[in-house]
């Protein structure tokens, strides 16, 4: 620092600076923002002396100086510290990272803490000016207005649980968020985003603007950082905010979702689903966007990773209510299918053969909510829909055999909604029910009790739907397994399903 800068920054405690004062505090900070943005910020040598340097000025200089605007135009305080901040921000950011591992991450959560503590003391003079009357310090707002941007990025990209933090980085970043936002008046993110009150705008348009530059097709991966600090805060805006915002967060998370990287389709996709929740269905089917979000999303069904999957039908059958709003259908004719047939269809051909637990698990998991949003449309798939059921019962889960318990509760909807195909379809079913009853029954691998208890109970409400569709076949068939069978799990089992086929009415499904 040059010596005449030190000795006016050394006088920024007076209570009257002049003008002179004012430029020399102004080109103090510019000069370390030079060094921390120049050619010369490569070398670690000139970028530490310029954080000490940074810290000094801060400690030295009163609040109401810190934010005092200067009578040359190139010398605004508000506007040279929010440039600083942002040059903190960029300084402790992860770097890309080329190698696939996290060697390169290593000396940033050391200068996350560093940054942190500057980003402390700023807020602090923040907070300091606020308590002193308004004519002491009357652009504190302005400097605040400069600072909460770049801050709030630095504090949640250290706050997360990446590579590139550790306890301790992440604990000061916590710290940088809390006093962030106690100094402008908000209770949570999720305020300071959109707006505590109808009358305050939020920083939510902010934000977005200083992650652009880094979320274009060619830069959103030279800052690993990024794509999680715009799916967290993406997050924090709930609708009715989140739909004025639609043409600048729709674009970097079409983006993200394409990417080859599982990791950043799934981030992509529930970016995309969080919009679709809580965007007007009039706004996403203005200029096709629902068809757009549609194909996008589809695509990814191909890949057989379970998290994908997962992450994918659940955003599609929010979608799917949005499509169907754009659907006329008129009663005189066929219906069309819809979004939800295609699905449906490409996840049975993808269930057939399938062998990997995981995945298995996945479909199965959500094909309950393809049946119901269905209905009784459903009945186009039963062929494949019942030997996707049939294939599964068969195949022991695993202890906790969510794959069958998901498939039960499918064939019970199933059977409610197109009962008056089950019949023909009567020999089928019982045989794999039976089946899947004498197995559970017969069982003696880890499976816990409350398990098997659940399974026999689906099973066996299966077998009072599948007898009220049958018109009472089913009890007459099993009738005499009782006098024959030894085991008295499927005896209980079956007494049951004679005792409420007695009870309930065959047609009241």
């Amino acid at each position: 620092m040059e010596p005449d800068s030190a000795e006016e920054t050394g006088r920024a405690g007076a209570p009257s600076p002049g003008a002179g004062s004012r430029s020399a505090l102004a080109r103090a900070f510019s000069e370390v923002l030079l060094r921390l943005t120049g050619p010369e910020a490569r070398r670690r040598s000139t970028r530490d002396a310029a954080l000490k340097d940074l810290s000094a000025l801060l400690e030295a200089t009163e609040c109401a100086r810190l934010f005092e605007r200067s009578d040359e135009p190139h010398h605004k305080m508000p506007e040279t510290l929010g440039e600083v901040a942002k040059a903190l921000e960029k300084y402790a950011a992860p770097p890309q990272e080329e190698g696939g591992g996290d060697n390169g991450y290593s000396g940033v959560a050391e200068k996350a803490a560093e940054v942190a503590l500057l980003f402390l003391k700023l807020l602090r003079k923040v907070e300091a000016a606020k308590k002193s009357p308004s004519e002491v310090c009357p652009e504190w707002k302005t400097g605040l207005r400069h600072l909460a941007g770049p801050i709030y990025v630095f504090a949640i990209t250290h706050s997360l649980e990446r590579s590139w933090s550790s306890p301790g980085s992440r604990a000061v970043a916590g710290e940088v968020l809390a006093l962030l936002l106690h100094v402008t008046d908000c209770g949570s993110v999720a305020g300071f985003l959109r707006g505590e009150n109808e009358e305050e705008k939020g920083r939510f348009t902010v934000i977005l603007g200083l992650l652009k530059p880094s979320l274009n097709k060619e830069s959103w991966k030279n800052n690993p950082a990024v794509k999680h600090v715009f799916s967290w805060t993406l997050r924090q805006v709930t609708r009715p905010w989140l739909s004025q915002h639609l043409e600048r967060i729709l674009p970097p998370s079409l983006l993200i979702s394409d990417d080859y990287q599982t990791e950043n389709k799934i981030l992509g996709v529930r970016c995309l689903h969080h919009i679709v929740l809580n965007v007007p269905v009039a706004d996403l089917l203005q200029y096709n966007r629902a068809q757009v979000l549609y194909h996008a999303i589809f695509n990814h069904l191909y890949l057989p990773e379970h998290h994908l999957i997962e992450a994918v039908l659940l955003c599609l059958l929010d979608l799917f209510p949005v499509l169907e709003k754009a659907q006329h259908w008129k009663g005189d004719t066929a219906r069309p299918t819809t979004h939800c047939d295609e699905v449906l269809q490409l996840i049975l051909t993808h269930m057939e053969p399938e062998h990997r637990l995981l995945l298995r698990r996945t479909y199965a998991r959500n094909l309950p909510a393809f049946v119901g949003r269905l209905g009784i449309l459903s009945v186009r798939h039963l062929k494949r829909l019942e030997r996707v059921i049939i294939g599964y019962l068969e195949v022991y889960d695993g202890p906790e055999e969510e794959a069958r318990l998901k498939i039960l509760e499918t064939l019970k909807l199933l059977m409610q909604y197109t009962w008056p195909r089950i019949a023909c379809r009567l020999v089928v079913l019982l045989k794999a029910l039976l089946k899947l009853i004498c197995d559970v029954a017969r069982d003696r691998n880890l499976t816990p009790e409350l398990v098997k208890n659940a399974l026999l109970q689906e099973a066996t409400g299966c077998l009072i739907l599948l007898d009220h569709c049958s018109q009472g076949q089913v009890k007459g068939l099993l009738a005499r397994i009782p006098l024959s069978c030894e085991d008295s799990t499927v005896v209980s089992c079956i007494r049951r399903v004679q005792q409420g086929s007695e009870r309930a009415p065959y047609l009241g499904i």
